[in-house]
Formats: structure tokens, C-alpha cells, sequence
């Protein structure tokens, strides 16, 4: 209930996203950043890096950069 607090705060902000594919994709990183922030990644730094792993190429395992591997690694 916690995580998703943030969500009924903000769903004044989020009324008009676009459409529904804008919905998915802004769930999407809604449920990136809980997950950096459950498992006290700082979701700035995780997004930063994981953004710039995907500019420079494909990476060879994609589960290796979801938030909890990713503390792991660091």
C-alpha cells in the first residue's frame, strides 16, 4: 500500500497520460522506481546507468539489469 501511494497522490497529474500505451509505459516505470526504492536502490542512479547500458548497445541479459541485480553488481 505503501509503494503505491505515490500513484493515488499523483492520478490528478496522470489523468490525461495520452493514451492507453502511455498508461502501460508510465506503469512501467512506476513499478521500476518502487522496486529501486523497496530494495533501497537510488532510482536516479539505477535509471541513469541501466538508460546509458541500452544507448551503447544491446546487453546480453536483459535480467541482469533489473534493480535487484543490479545492487548486487554495483
Amino acid at each position: 500500500e505503501r509503494a503505491m501511494r505515490s500513484v493515488a497522490v499523483g492520478r490528478k497529474n496522470w489523468l490525461f497520460i495520452g493514451s492507453l500505451d502511455g498508461g502501460k509505459r508510465a506503469a512501467v516505470w512506476c513499478s521500476l522506481i518502487a522496486s529501486c526504492k523497496q530494495r533501497d536502490v537510488n532510482p536516479l542512479l539505477y535509471l541513469t546507468d541501466m538508460l546509458n547500458r541500452f544507448c551503447t548497445g544491446t546487453p546480453a541479459d536483459l535480467d541482469s539489469l533489473l534493480p535487484d541485480q543490479w545492487a548486487l553488481a554495483k
